[in-house]
């Protein structure tokens, strides 16, 4: 597996306007801005670390809020959260980016209350495009029970306000 990822040198920002600004939990974990309120994850991502070899390894458990089936989680939940994966690739390797594509294979029903271990790694990039693979595993056998394989695209800082002026062009009057 190549890891390409061109680790940045600077700090991560703490200025909340940063695209690179990531809130953390108290245990660390990079939360988005929806969770950041929650001061936890909603996917259930409890902790991750980026090991040496470029692999974010992050402990992920589903809670029952979280159920489609009997004691199975919803394939939106584990859609969203093999999202998360990929894209804590690119935070955790001090980049900003967005999601282009996401393919999820649901190898298997994913249990509620199991501790399970995501995993995500750069397979290679090309230009703004990094191409990111990513398994979850249960803890207990190593048995995967989602993969996905995803194209990230590195985003300038100007992102946000660039999607902002471009919504103020959509607006037809209505919420004014």
């Amino acid at each position: 597996m190549a890891h390409d990822m061109g680790v940045a040198s600077e700090v991560r920002p703490r200025d909340p306007l940063s695209p690179l600004y990531a809130p953390e939990s108290p245990t660390g974990m990079h939360l988005c801005f929806g969770c950041h309120a929650l001061n936890r994850c909603r996917f259930g991502i409890e902790s991750e670390h980026l090991g040496d070899d470029g692999v974010v390894i992050s402990r992920v458990v589903c809670s029952p809020a979280n159920e489609g089936g009997p004691q199975v989680a919803h394939g939106g939940w584990t859609a969203g959260v093999m999202d998360e994966l990929v894209g804590h690739t690119l935070v955790l390797n001090n980049q900003f980016g967005v999601t282009g594509t996401l393919s999820v294979k649901f190898v298997r029903p994913v249990p509620i209350g199991w501790p399970m271990l995501g995993r995500a790694w750069s397979v290679g990039s090309e230009n703004r495009k990094v191409f990111v693979r990513a398994t979850l595993e249960l803890e207990s056998s190593g048995a995967i029970v989602a993969e996905a394989d995803a194209i990230m695209i590195r985003r300038p800082a100007s992102h946000f306000e660039d999607h902002y002026r471009w919504l103020e062009t959509q607006c037809d009057g209505a919420g004014e």
